[in-house]
């Protein structure tokens, strides 16, 4: 049997480690998110404004990530609440530009969408590489996982979208994979909040003295 002392090494030693993993990843997409939300808006680019939006969910995702790494099981589910609902946020903007792509409609700049979607691909893949091994630790480093894996998606997407800009000459692939972006931010807000939702449950109930 491990001694406390043991225990509570390895727990410090994890939590050493996620912290560690978490201040690259927010660094990497707090810059990516600076570029590629410079670059969307030059670019007028409905996706890459989703992809630039998923790097500032994230970078604010492991900012609160890296506060809950020390507290306890219920302060992490509400903690990854919180970070559910900052993916909706994103969501609901890239709705909002959406709608008024389809108002205000504009050939965006298929060159800049491939250039800066391929180079925040190469930083969420470096993101995913670094939390794979935390993937599982818990429902802070799950969540933050979660958004990562997002980011993946969103990044092949706005590749998809230049290519569809470049072949018909047309925004609506821009605005069709940006729509599908929202929506995949959404399913993804869905299952981080009832994973943490589920959390606080089962947080509650092994507080619960047991009457009998």
């Amino acid at each position: 049997m491990k001694s406390c002392c043991e225990s509570g090494c390895a727990a410090e030693s994890l939590r050493d480690s996620q912290r560690g993993t978490l201040v690259k990843v927010l660094w990497i997409n707090a810059i990516m998110f600076v570029a590629i939300v410079a670059a969307a808006i030059y670019g007028k680019s409905t996706a890459l404004l989703s992809d630039s939006l998923d790097n500032l969910g994230d970078a604010l995702t492991y900012g609160l990530s890296l506060f809950a790494i020390s507290q306890g099981a219920a302060t992490k589910a509400r903690v990854a609440v919180f970070k559910g609902g900052l993916i909706f946020l994103a969501a609901s903007i890239v709705i909002a530009q959406v709608i008024h792509r389809l108002l205000h409609p504009v050939l965006p700049s298929y060159e800049i969408m491939g250039v800066f979607s391929i180079a925040g691909l190469v930083a969420n893949g470096l993101c995913l590489f670094l939390l794979w091994r935390h993937r599982e630790d818990d429902i802070n480093m799950s969540s933050v996982y979660e958004c990562s894996r997002n980011d993946i998606a969103s990044n092949l997407s706005v590749i998809v979208a230049a290519a569809g800009v470049w072949l018909f000459s047309s925004g609506w692939p821009d605005i069709i994979v940006g729509t599908l972006l929202a929506v995949m931010l959404l399913r993804s807000s869905a299952r981080v909040i009832r994973g943490a939702l589920a959390e606080l449950r089962q947080s509650r109930r092994s507080l619960t003295p047991d009457p009998s």
